[in-house]
């Protein structure tokens, strides 16, 4: 008998340091993140598709457009997925407008971080400046022709950048559009351009440069994170 109460107390034991362990690192967000290692950074290959923050805070869902300018209107975080489509999500996960980036509830997995604009410029200049690291990071499917070409990248360089497209919002598109999916893929940096600006990264389909942007933080953009 005595056995047996020390094996359920070992058990139980187990058990407990386990929940403790997901809980410290981080919860829902503490995902295996597929990574390749681009010169002396790591990136994740995909989008992120997070619905709740680091702490376990749910991030809102904006399923109208109404509802994401309302959010972006209060400053507040919110998610959509493109078309607010699930399916969109499967392939490029959830676009976030800027004040889900900054939130100080943590928006990345434990481990990582949201880029700042540095250090998109480190991944860019690496892989031999704006004029042609975009076709090294674009991926090898899913990006629309131009003029007769393939809109597709070499994805040399393993990053794998998906056109996942974005909804655009603020002062000049006040009532919110979805736009370019199949021609660009944008994503957030978690630097501050302006009280209503903040800086960008995004690929096209027409094999131009890696095109650095400072956009309304109301807009909703890709969000790919960096190892600590």
């Amino acid at each position: 008998m005595k056995k047996v109460n020390t094996i359920i107390t070992l058990m139980c034991t187990c058990i407990l340091l386990f929940s403790c362990r997901n809980n410290v690192s981080g919860g829902p967000n503490s995902e295996n993140l597929a990574e390749i290692k681009i010169g002396t950074q790591t990136w994740a290959t995909k989008n992120l598709d997070v619905s709740v923050f680091r702490n376990g805070d749910t991030i809102p869902e904006a399923k109208t457009n109404e509802e994401w300018i309302k959010a972006g209107e209060e400053g507040k975080p919110a998610w959509c997925y493109y078309n607010n489509d699930p399916e969109n999500g499967k392939k490029y996960g959830k676009l976030y407008n800027w004040y889900t980036v900054n939130d100080p509830r943590g928006l990345a997995p434990k481990g990582w971080h949201v880029p700042i604009d540095s250090e998109w410029t480190t991944l860019i200049n690496y892989l031999g400046g704006d004029s042609v690291a975009g076709i090294k990071m674009k991926s090898t499917s899913g990006w629309n022709d131009y003029n007769g070409a393939t809109g597709n990248g070499t994805n040399t360089s393993g990053f794998a950048g998906s056109p996942g497209g974005y909804l655009s919002g603020g002062y000049l598109d006040p009532n919110g559009r979805f736009n370019s999916i199949g021609i660009a893929g944008v994503w957030w940096s978690s630097s501050e351009g302006t009280p209503d600006y903040a800086w960008s990264r995004a690929l096209y389909y027409d094999n131009g440069p890696a095109s650095r942007g400072l956009d309304s933080k109301f807009h909703g953009y890709s969000v790919r994170v960096l190892r600590d």
